[in-house]
């Protein structure tokens, strides 16, 4: 893990650090015109992000005293300052060694591992007495609590103000294992919200567990605003019980301080922006919805669970920090593809045929995955299909393209070429059905729809090909050269 760890300068401290960063690049605007956080501060963002524009700080938001920061996230070079790397490649790498970490057979291999495994158990969440989450407390019934914040209505339709960027806490209440989610709230008044736990989500699993008709509670602590790994962290798709402080620590390269909240059993981020604590009760559930989702849709309103707040906590002059997710390409386009690049050594260490995934941004992450294998054996893409639909979250890909080690799938162009040309509709399509994601609206039903497997490898004699395969038309690499070498003699100006 040399590679991730060998430039520890370059991670930041806080949110404040990473801020000042990209000012100091010039990748951050700050506004003081006054704007108003209904739909306003939407129409400027999404204007700007679609033109991979700088991070927003709003400094006068109608209705609130505290500045709105969005987009901090939403550029190639913004999500690696974030992460403190040059690419997420580095982080890949990274985890591809502690993957192939092998169990030393000596003395002196037990010695080597040492530091490795060291500095894994020094990542891991430490509590703190302390945290500048809570230099001011508001407990519930004492002052304004959601109503201080600056909190958008994102589209025209959505059904009302959302906070949209939370790093929502709980446990479970069996195994009391934690788990960091982002899970968008409905602000329904100055002390309660939605809590939009889908099904297939461990928030909404933990909700479960309380156990229908138990009337039991369950705490709840929300962060808005951290350090940027640890806001990433929260939006990464971990199996379930792993915590998502610890690959914030491995992440940021130092431990998440935690501190334990005012009113509840939970501990947040000590150098969080804002904290919100409270609870959710079994039975208790209201209409959430409808939102303007990351599909370029509306989803609808549905009943979700209460939550309902006991105290607020904030850093004396906090900072809100939101998005807000839309038609390709938004924030979280820039979030989804770190997540891909920083996962994929975990997908090939189950799946080890496969050389690189791509997840369009227009697939709005769960409509479409890109794959390329080193191919093998016959149908061998077929493999790879329903291995990926039993895969953690994976099992949400509606459509899976399968194609050859030498195609360049992170060029849509050229997957587009070979799958036009390679695919036989009646021999290489394969449909099923499972579950899918709770926002597919195309789906007949909520939760449960069909998949569609598409093999645009070549194909052999075995898999049915009674004709020889033809090769791909590539020029010599020696007339390659040479004509680059005289591209200047052509009159065609530099070559680029």
């Amino acid at each position: 893990m040399a590679t991730l760890f060998e430039n520890p300068a370059k991670t930041h401290r806080s949110l404040s650090s990473f801020i000042e960063e990209i000012r100091k690049k010039g990748e951050l605007v700050e506004i003081h015109a006054p704007v108003d956080p209904v739909l306003e501060i939407t129409e400027i963002y999404d204007r700007v992000v679609k033109k991979q524009g700088p991070a927003l700080l709003f400094h006068k938001v109608k209705g609130s005293q505290i500045p709105l920061l969005i987009n901090a996230f939403g550029s190639f070079n913004r999500m690696n300052w974030a992460l403190g790397v040059d690419s997420a490649e580095e982080i890949a790498q990274a985890i591809e060694e502690f993957l192939e970490m092998k169990v030393p057979s000596g003395l002196l291999d037990k010695i080597k591992m040492l530091p490795k495994l060291g500095l894994l158990n020094a990542l891991g969440p430490v509590s703190v007495k302390t945290g500048a989450c809570q230099e001011v407390v508001i407990p519930a019934g004492q002052g304004p609590l959601l109503d201080k914040l600056p909190v958008l209505q994102c589209w025209p339709k959505d059904g009302g103000k959302f906070i949209t960027f939370p790093l929502v806490i709980s446990r479970d209440p069996e195994s009391n294992k934690r788990n960091v989610g982002l899970y968008r709230m409905h602000v329904y008044d100055n002390q309660t919200t939605g809590m939009h736990w889908q099904i297939h989500k461990d928030g909404a699993e933990h909700f479960r567990r309380l156990g229908k008709g138990s009337g039991r509670r369950m705490e709840v602590a929300v962060a808005i605003g951290a350090h940027p790994a640890t806001m990433f962290s929260a939006a990464c798709p971990l199996p379930q019980g792993l915590d998502e402080f610890m690959l914030a620590g491995f992440l940021k390269k130092s431990p998440v301080e935690l501190v334990k909240c005012k009113t509840v059993d939970l501990e947040v981020p000590a150098e969080a922006e804002i904290v919100l604590e409270g609870y959710v009760e079994e039975g208790d559930l209201r209409l959430e919805g409808p939102f303007g989702d990351h599909t370029g849709f509306y989803s609808r309103a549905k009943e979700f669970p209460v939550f309902h707040l006991t105290c607020m906590t904030h850093r004396e002059n906090p900072i809100y920090v939101t998005t807000v997710v839309g038609r390709p390409p938004m924030e979280d386009c820039y979030m989804g593809k770190a997540i891909e690049r920083i996962f994929l050594p975990l997908i090939k260490k189950q799946l080890p045929e496969i050389v690189d995934i791509n997840l369009p941004w227009e697939g709005c992450f769960h409509n479409l995955i890109l794959v390329k294998i080193r191919k093998s054996y016959p149908e061998q893409a077929k493999k790879v299909m329903s291995a990926i639909w039993g895969l953690g979250q994976m099992m949400f890909s509606k459509c899976i393209v399968v194609l050859d080690a030498d195609a360049n799938i992170q060029d849509i162009s050229e997957v587009s070429w070979r799958v036009f040309n390679n695919v036989d509709p009646k021999r290489d399509i394969v449909t099923t059905e499972g579950p899918v994601d709770e926002l597919d609206h195309s789906a007949s039903r909520d939760f449960f729809g069909s998949k569609m497997g598409v093999d645009a490898t070549r194909k052999s004699e075995a898999e049915g090909m009674q004709r020889p395969w033809p090769e791909d038309m590539v020029m010599e690499e020696g007339i390659k050269e040479r004509v680059t070498r005289r591209w200047a003699e052509y009159g065609l100006g530099e070559w680029k």
